[in-house]
């Protein structure tokens, strides 16, 4: 009979975030696959738990992950943790749980800290629909094109960044986004210097240019304002219809073809029509 994959969340900075579940989980697991054994090490320690560690991360997880899913096959459970937070969330954890899953293995989350949830939760900003990008590229051009591709993104944004690729994160974002676009910088979230920034992009470059940013980030961005499309009115029928019809087109098919184009009920624009051949 198959064991089950565990997925524990561990402490993003107090210790004290560990639950009761979660000690139990770990206590009780066979083994315990680890983004870094050594990070892992010290909370165990912290714990008074003693297991046996297996080091699974971005660089051994296609050979590590048939191991330790072997071992969960022969009836073993496996507890997987990341360095901080909820594995499996921009963490190599991901690629396990889709291995398991494949193999029909259980796949079991408990619920705990995550950087993700708790910025937005104190960012200030709308937390009733927002989208979840993880690390930007470190590459300009592909970091660029991601921005791009949500520069009209009406929920808000979250991300993960390290001190050193800040500055240069936030000019790419200035520069998609606009300077007045509001976020909220969370750095070194549950910890003793926790602090949350909440000002403009614009703001937080100068901020950012002056004091060079330390601890690690999440950013948390407000989203596009919603785009209100302008309603065509009857004038602009008639202006349609005429063009068209002087293009060489059927009055009729003129009709037909502005009631798309300017999705405007069609006996509006029949008596745009009309109108012109009465001027």
């Amino acid at each position: 009979m198959a064991g089950m994959l565990y997925l524990v969340p561990t402490p993003i900075g107090n210790l004290g975030d560990i639950s009761i579940r979660c000690r139990q989980t770990l206590e009780e697991a066979d083994f315990i696959a680890a983004e870094d054994t050594r990070v892992t090490l010290k909370l165990l320690n912290h714990l008074g738990i003693k297991k046996s560690l297996v080091s699974y991360y971005e660089h051994n997880k296609a050979a590590k992950g048939n191991v330790i899913l072997d071992r969960i096959l022969a009836g073993e459970t496996c507890a997987l943790v990341s360095d901080a937070g909820s594995p499996a969330i921009s963490d190599p954890g991901e690629d396990l749980v889709k291995q398991c899953a494949e193999a029909g293995v259980t796949v079991c989350a408990i619920p705990g800290p995550c950087a993700v949830i708790t910025a937005l939760s104190i960012s200030g900003q709308s937390t009733g629909r927002f989208c979840f990008e993880g690390f930007l590229s470190t590459a300009k051009k592909s970091r660029r094109e991601h921005l791009q591709m949500l520069k009209n993104e009406e929920r808000t944004m979250i991300f993960y960044e390290a001190p050193h690729k800040l500055l240069s994160t936030l000019e790419d974002m200035t520069e998609v986004f606009g300077p007045d676009r509001p976020i909220s910088l969370c750095r070194e979230l549950t910890k003793l210097h926790e602090e949350v920034v909440r000002t403009t992009l614009g703001k937080a470059v100068e901020k950012y240019t002056a004091a060079p940013p330390k601890g690690e980030f999440v950013l948390v961005i407000a989203g596009a304002q919603p785009v209100i499309p302008e309603v065509a009115t009857a004038e602009d029928a008639g202006a349609h219809v005429a063009a068209l019809m002087a293009g060489g087109m059927s009055r009729k098919d003129a009709i037909r073809q502005t009631v798309t184009d300017l999705q405007l009920p069609k006996n509006v624009v029949y008596e745009a029509a009309l109108a012109i051949e009465t001027e």
